[in-house]
């Protein structure tokens, strides 16, 4: 046995208990960064809005048709603005799902962008993952980003919240 280690640790340079700790410590930080990401994917991250006064804040958050190249109009309340790629194989799921919660609301649309030869829009809108969908509000402004596949009942109480706002904007 002592010959056998002897010969292992002349090949690798490095003591076998040594090398099994290493390789149980990257598998327990690959595990925990996969974990991490996992947990990210599919929630609805509110968008933070430019500070007032500064430069652009008017318009710096805003989306119009043209600038996803679409002529379908947006929604009335909200936007379910969905940007996908053809060999992306979560993103038709996706869709069903968007289009399925935007038909289920008056004045709630859904847009699917394909990014496939438009890498122009998705550096624009820093889109990183497909799909990723960003929720705008009657205005076309963004309230919130999903990367990943959305998850419903966090995408439905976002937009219950901005169809209320939209009430009391409405009423006040």
């Amino acid at each position: 046995m002592d010959c056998f280690l002897d010969r292992t640790r002349s090949v690798t340079g490095m003591e076998p208990l040594v090398a099994l700790g290493l390789v149980l410590a990257l598998v327990a930080v690959a595990t925990g960064a996969g974990l991490a990401w996992r947990a990210r994917q599919g929630r609805v991250s509110l968008v933070g809005q430019p500070a007032t006064g500064a430069p652009g804040a008017s318009t710096a958050w805003v989306i119009s048709p043209a600038d996803v190249s679409t002529t379908e109009p947006f929604g009335s309340h909200a936007t379910l603005l969905q940007f996908s790629t053809e060999l992306c194989a979560r993103c038709p799921g996706t869709h069903r799902l968007l289009q399925t919660i935007a038909t289920s609301r008056d004045g709630v649309v859904h847009l699917d962008i394909d990014l496939t030869r438009r890498s122009d829009v998705a550096n624009r809108f820093n889109i990183l993952q497909t799909p990723t969908t960003l929720i705008l509000d009657g205005t076309g402004r963004i309230q919130a980003r999903v990367s990943g596949v959305p998850n419903r009942e966090h995408l439905a109480s976002h937009l219950d919240e901005l169809m209320r706002s939209h009430h009391v904007n409405i009423s006040g």
